[in-house]
C-alpha cells in the first residue's frame, strides 16, 4: 500500500505582517495533487495543521478545503492535532470529519477507543493499522505538583516514560498481518530544527529517543520539526518536514511531502516529491544601488534584506521603493560590525586641545552606532540650539 506523509502546514501563519493565506493555499492544493496522481491509499498528517489554536475562519475554510480535497482523492485521511493547534476543537470536530470520512484524533486515546485506527488499503486489500499520538503537553504529562517539585531531569524522564507507555499500549492494536505505522507530533532526540519552531516547545527538556517508538512498525510518520530528516532506529522514524518555509531560519529548507510504499512484513521505503509552488524566502544582502540592480532576479520572492550602508533616515523606505516584497530590513550585521571597529580605530583617546562640543559628541555617537545622516546631526543643532537659548533666556 501507499500513503502520503506530511505535516506542519501552518495555515494562518503571518509573515512580518504579511498574510501568506494564497502561498499556503497554493502549497496545499499542490499536495492533494500529489496524492491524487500518486493514487494514495491514505493521507497522514502529522499536526500543526493550524499555526494558532484560535484560526480564524478562512485558515478553517482552508484546512476542511484541503482534507476534503484528499478524501475526494478515494485515500484514508488521518489528522492528529500539533502543539499550535487546539486538541479540543480537534475533538469537537471528530463526529462531523468522522461523517465526512476524515478522521481527525486531538487528545491521546486507548487503542480500543480510537488510538489505532485500523482500515484496508483501496488497492491491494491489505490490512493497515494507525496508531496515533498527537502532541503531548508537558502539563498532561506531568502533573503541575511534579513539575514544581521534581528536577528539570525527572520531569524530562517522566515526559520521556509517559510517551514510552502510551506506545507501548498502542502497540497493541498491532497486527502481524498488517501494515504498521505510528503518526505522532512530537520532539524526537537528535532531531534537527527546521528554523521556525517555537524551542520551547521543541528541545527544553521534553522530548524521547527514537528507540521509544516500536521496531515492529513499518514506518513512523512524524510532524513538529520543520526540517525533512531521517533518525535512526530499529524501524523508518522520519520527519516530512513543512511543506512551506514559515520564515526566513528555514529559507534554505526544501519543502516536500513523502511518498511511501509498506506492506506486510517489510519495511517501509518512501520518495520525497518537492513542493515547488508558493513563495520562496530569501535573504539579500548589499548596498541599495547593488539590490536594485539585482531585483529582477529575486524574482517574487520575500525578502530579508541586509543593507550594506550606514543607517539613515528613510532608509527602509528606500529600500521598499525598489524591493516592493522587502518583508524586514536591516543594516547587515558584518557591515555594521566592521564599520563599528572602523570608527573606533579612527577615534582619538581623548581630544588634543580643549574640550568637545555637543554636536561633536553626537557627531562621533552616531558614528559608533553606524549612522550616517547629515539630517540627523542637523536636527540635533538646531534642538541644542533651542535649549541652550531658552535656558539663557530664562
Amino acid at each position: 500500500m501507499k500513503f502520503l506523509h506530511t505535516s506542519d502546514w501552518h495555515i494562518g501563519k503571518s509573515l512580518k505582517g504579511r498574510s501568506r493565506l494564497d502561498d499556503q493555499e497554493a502549497v496545499l492544493r499542490e499536495v492533494v495533487g500529489i496524492a491524487r496522481d500518486n493514487e494514495v491509499d491514505a493521507v497522514l498528517v502529522a499536526g500543526d495543521v493550524y499555526d494558532s489554536a484560535a484560526p480564524s475562519a478562512e485558515a478553517q475554510r482552508l484546512a476542511v478545503q484541503t482534507l476534503l480535497g484528499f478524501q475526494r482523492t478515494g485515500a484514508e485521511v488521518i489528522v492528529i492535532a500539533g502543539n499550535h493547534d487546539h486538541p479540543r476543537s480537534f475533538e469537537a470536530y471528530r463526529p462531523l470529519m468522522g461523517a465526512a470520512g476524515i478522521t481527525m484524533v486531538g487528545t491521546p486515546r486507548r487503542a480500543d477507543k480510537g488510538g489505532v485506527i485500523a482500515f484496508n488499503a483501496r488497492g491491494t486489500g491489505e490490512p493497515v493499522r494507525v496508531a496515533v499520538l498527537p502532541f503531548l503537553s508537558q502539563r498532561f504529562a506531568i502533573r503541575a505538583a511534579e513539575l514544581v517539585t521534581q528536577t528539570p531531569a525527572q520531569n524530562a524522564a517522566r515526559y520521556d516514560q509517559v510517551v514510552r507507555d502510551l506506545l507501548t499500549a498502542l502497540r497493541s492494536g498491532f497486527s502481524d498481518e498488517a501494515v504498521n505505522l505510528v503518526l505522532a507530533h512530537l520532539t524526537v532526540t537528535g532531531g534537527q530544527l527546521g528554523g521556525g519552531e517555537r524551542l520551547a516547545q521543541s528541545i527544553f527538556d521534553y522530548y524521547v529517543p527514537a528507540t521509544a517508538f516500536p521496531a515492529d512498525a513499518h514506518y513512523v510518520a512524524l510532524g513538529h520539526l520543520h526540517r525533512r530528516q531521517t533518525l535512526p532506529a530499529p524501524c523508518p522514524v522520519e520527519y516530512c518536514g513543512s511543506p512551506l518555509a514559515v520564515d526566513f531560519g528555514e529559507q534554505d529548507n526544501t519543502p516536500v511531502v513523502r511518498v511511501v510504499t509498506a506492506s506486510p512484513g517489510t519495511p517501509a521505503s518512501g520518495v520525497d516529491i518537492p513542493v515547488t509552488t508558493g513563495r520562496r524566502l530569501r535573504t539579500v544582502r548589499g548596498t541599495v544601488a547593488e539590490l536594485a540592480d539585482g531585483a529582477a532576479e529575486y524574482g517574487d520572492a520575500y525578502l530579508r534584506v541586509w543593507v550594506r550602508e550606514p543607517a539613515r533616515a528613510g532608509l527602509r523606505e528606500q529600500v521598499q521603493e525598489v524591493l516592493p516584497n522587502a518583508l524586514e530590513v536591516r543594516i547587515d550585521p558584518e557591515f555594521a560590525a566592521a564599520a563599528a571597529a572602523a570608527a573606533a580605530g579612527d577615534r582619538p583617546s581623548r581630544p588634543s586641545t580643549g574640550q568637545r562640543g555637543p554636536g561633536e559628541l553626537f557627531h562621533e555617537y552616531l558614528g559608533s552606532q553606524n549612522v550616517a545622516d547629515d539630517r540627523v546631526e542637523r536636527l540635533f543643532a538646531r534642538l541644542h540650539d533651542e535649549i541652550v537659548g531658552a535656558e539663557r533666556d530664562g
